[in-house]
Parts: structure tokens; sequence; C-alpha cells
């Protein structure tokens, strides 16, 4: 089952990666507030179908007694994806991709160290992971350049809140309906941005059907798909695993600029890429690490 949901999470960071062009291009015509509004709403749409879908599974397991309803659980889930997709969005205006991508996946050293300060174990190849991870991250996204300005501000607090989320979804997805959740956190954020974006933007709709393809594709392929993979996967990986696996999104967003796009990769981008990859597999390497945790 750990297979299963190693596997959920590299596929949610798989689309994540492909998805992040569109967070750039779908603010070209619209605000941050109006692109997660409408991004949201599209998400919502694409994930009723799939809890509608799965209602003869809910029957089943409340008929024997295994059915725990996602919405409450949900609720609290968007509220903390709300404040960290808004700074994570809000940091792209003012600094470089490379930059929100380098320091929104620091949740890879936060998750690990949340963890210890709540009480769980953790073993050395989490740490060694992480670590490989951050330094392939700098050498993937930074690029030599790693002035701080207020972007990169925004871009760290969000990095913040995307522990807790993580944190958040470990402690309910295996307690709690999936899809239900999936939808309840949607839905937050879509009201949430729209309540924000029509107190401090100008929303004008045709712009926002001007930019209707990355709204529809980041809502459908990450609003949609991804964050549902990801609270699936969390229900069978440790934390601390699924923020470096989930933090491959930086690789595969720079795998398809070099592959659909043409984008030349240099050097040091390619090691960064193959750090990232160790860190992953050293943090399922517990045959290769044969010491106890420390309690």
């Amino acid at each position: 089952m750990q297979f299963k949901g190693n596997l959920c999470l590299l596929m949610a960071a798989f689309i994540w990666g492909i998805t992040f062009v569109a967070q750039l291009v779908g603010m070209d015509d619209i605000g941050p507030f109006t692109y997660g509004f409408a991004r949201y709403v599209v998400g919502t749409f694409a994930l009723v179908p799939v809890w509608w879908f799965f209602r003869g599974r809910r029957n089943t397991n409340r008929q024997n007694g295994s059915y725990s309803p996602g919405w409450k659980a949900g609720i609290g889930a968007g509220l903390i994806m709300f404040v960290a997709s808004a700074f994570q969005q809000c940091a792209l205006q003012y600094t470089t991709a490379g930059k929100t991508a380098f320091i929104t996946c620091l949740y890879i050293i936060f998750v690990p160290m949340i963890s210890v300060i709540i009480g769980k174990v953790l073993n050395v190849e989490n740490w060694i992971g992480a670590i490989a991870a951050v330094i392939g991250l700098y050498c993937l996204s930074v690029k030599g350049d790693f002035s701080l300005n207020y972007g990169d501000g925004l871009a760290f607090i969000c990095s913040i809140f995307w522990s807790f989320h993580i944190m958040y979804i470990d402690r309910f997805a295996d307690k709690n309906d999936n899809i239900e959740l999936s939808v309840a956190q949607i839905v937050v954020c879509a009201i949430l941005n729209c309540l924000t974006a029509f107190s401090v933007e100008h929303v004008v709709w045709q712009d926002i059907f001007h930019s209707w393809f990355p709204i529809v594709f980041a809502g459908v392929m990450s609003s949609g798909i991804a964050f549902t993979l990801q609270i699936v996967g969390q229900k069978y990986a440790e934390p601390s695993h699924a923020a470096i696996i989930m933090s491959l999104e930086s690789v595969f967003g720079a795998l398809g600029g070099w592959m659909i796009l043409n984008e030349r990769m240099t050097g040091i981008e390619i090691l960064g890429c193959v750090l990232m990859l160790l860190g992953m597999f050293i943090t399922q390497g517990r045959i290769i690490f044969k010491k106890k945790p420390i309690e």
C-alpha cells in the first residue's frame, strides 16, 4: 500500500509540475485572486461528478460502519490551502518562477521539523533525503541568483502553510472520505478567493473568459485531480516522505520545459534533478539504514 501512496504522490507532483506554467500565464489578464476563484470553481465542477460516481462505495461503507464523512476536515484543509496558494500566486507577481518553486518547496525541511515538534519519530534517511533534495532544488531552481525580495518573502510564508497543509492531510486522510475532503477544500478555496477577488481586485468577466485555457487546465488537473491524489497518497505515506516526493514537481516542470518547449537544461540543473531523485530514493531506503530511530 505504501507503493500505491508513493505512486499517487508522484502523479500529483507530475501534474503540478506541468501545470505551473498555467499559473503564470493565467495571470496575464487577471489578478491572482480572480485566477484562484476561477480555477477552484472549475476544480469543484471537475470533482463533483467524481463524488457522485463513488456514492455506491460510500453507501457500502455506511452499511459496514466504516464511513466517515470528509466535509468538516475538508473545511480546515481548505482554509490552510487558501492561505498557502494565495501567498504563492501573489509571490509569482514579484519574483521568478524558479525562486518561487525553490522557496515553496522548503516544506521538505519544515515538514520533518514539525513532525519532530509534535512527537513523531524520524529516521536518519528522512533528514539525509531532505537535505539532498533541498540542495537539488537550489541547483535546479535558483540558477545562481538568490537575492531576496518581497515576492520571496511571500513564497516563504507560502511554504510554511503548505507544510501545515501536508501535516493536516496526514492527520485526516486515513480517517475521512478522501473525495469529500477534497471537494470541501476546493469549495472553500473557491469561496474565499471569490470574496477576496471582489474585495481587492477589479473582476472583469471578459478577461476571465479570455484566460479560459490556463484556468480550466489548472482547475481540472491541479485543483481537481492532483490535490485528490495528494490526499489518497498521504493515507499510505509518512508526511516527510510525502513532502520530498511532492517536491519533484520542480523536476517535472523543468523536464517538461526541456521536452515540450525546447528549453535547454544546464549541467547544474541536471545535477539538481538527480539530487532530488536521490533524496526521494534515500527516504525509501530503510534497508540501507539499519539504525533504529532515536526515541
